[in-house]
């Protein structure tokens, strides 16, 4: 079995036939599959989509048992958390439905830790980190596009030049470099290659 276009998050079961990993879709599985949106919902109350993932959590006053219902709890009515709460030893503790969030100081109401600002993100040195509530991913850089090359998806330069999205004036050639490019004026032209006359 070939797939020309690859199998980002699955395995390829035939000619160009992709067999996503759970918590993805699409032609390559290159998608995030939004399991909230799905029907039965996965989620008693509440659910929060995460990439290739999905959380549920409950509404205020109730706890969320170990197989994701969610049960009325006088003791979480009392504390009055966000996302509902568990109970640890004895102990009332309000939830945050994912890894990337924390309790704020209050200890009822979640807050977004930016992985990427306190570097808990892991980006592979071509990508940059783009911070989103409760998670984040990485994306290609500024002038570099994803492409699937040789097996496997890279993020690979963008031609400006080719894909005319350059701004060189009109009298002025592109040059592509390595996630830029280069304006430079045309013989009997003189400037920066921007402006040229």
């Amino acid at each position: 079995a070939i797939c020309g276009h690859g199998c980002k998050y699955g395995e390829c079961m035939g000619p160009n036939k992709c067999k996503c990993f759970p918590g993805f879709t699409g032609k390559t599985c290159n998608q995030d599959l939004n399991e909230c949106g799905l029907k039965p919902r996965p989620c008693e109350h509440r659910c929060m989509n995460t990439y290739g993932s999905y959380k549920c959590y409950c509404l205020s006053g109730y706890m969320l048992m170990p197989d994701g219902t969610c049960a009325s709890s006088r003791t979480c009515a009392m504390v009055n958390c966000q996302y509902g709460c568990e109970e640890v030893k004895g102990e009332v503790q309000c939830l945050c439905p994912s890894g990337g969030l924390q309790l704020g100081p209050n200890g009822r109401t979640c807050i977004d830790i930016d992985e990427c600002s306190t570097g808990k993100a892991v980006c592979s040195y071509n990508r940059r980190c783009v911070n989103t509530f409760g998670s984040y991913y990485c994306k290609c850089q500024l002038g570099y596009e994803l492409k699937y090359v040789s097996s496997h998806y890279d993020c690979v330069d963008v031609n400006e030049c080719v894909t005319n999205t350059h701004r060189c004036n009109l009298h002025a050639e592109c040059l592509n470099t390595e996630g830029s490019f280069k304006c430079r004026c045309k013989q009997g032209y003189r400037g920066n290659g921007f402006d040229c006359a």
